[in-house]
């Protein structure tokens, strides 16, 4: 029947653990390296995406920071050249108000110097006037 030959079996075991060692050496070893290696990069580009986005993140804020007070100094720029121009608007206003004033008083004191003229050119006729009155009522 069937007989267990010590010497094949001894054999066998011995190819068994050569081949079970090569295969760890050639095979195995390599690919649990691989496998750690693909690991280590995973967790570092875990780490990379986490710090980037961190990154992203505090540029977006500081973006957003400047842009408040860039709006801000436009306003305030904004507000103080509206106040100037207010204020120059109303030294203009003023400047012209204060000529118009100029010239109406200008413009009275001829006025008065031509009256007395007129006045003083009608006094000064008044004789002549009645004397023509006169003339012309003895005619009658």
């Amino acid at each position: 029947m069937l007989e267990l030959n010590p010497s094949l079996m001894l054999i066998v075991l011995i190819v068994f653990v050569g081949l079970i060692f090569y295969l760890n050496k050639v095979l195995y070893q390599p690919l649990l390296h691989f496998m750690d290696q693909r690991d280590l990069t995973l967790v570092k580009d875990l780490q990379e995406v986490t710090q980037l986005e961190s990154n992203a993140e505090h540029l977006f804020e500081e973006a957003n920071s400047i842009l408040d007070k860039a709006k801000q100094e436009a306003l305030t720029i904004r507000q103080t050249a509206t106040n100037e121009a207010n204020s120059e608007a109303a030294k203009l206003i003023e400047a012209k108000e204060a000529e118009l004033e100029k010239a109406y008083e200008e413009f009275k004191r001829e006025l008065e110097k031509e009256k007395e003229e007129v006045k003083n050119s009608i006094l000064s006729q008044v004789p002549l006037i009645k004397e023509a009155i006169k003339a012309k009522f003895a005619k009658l």
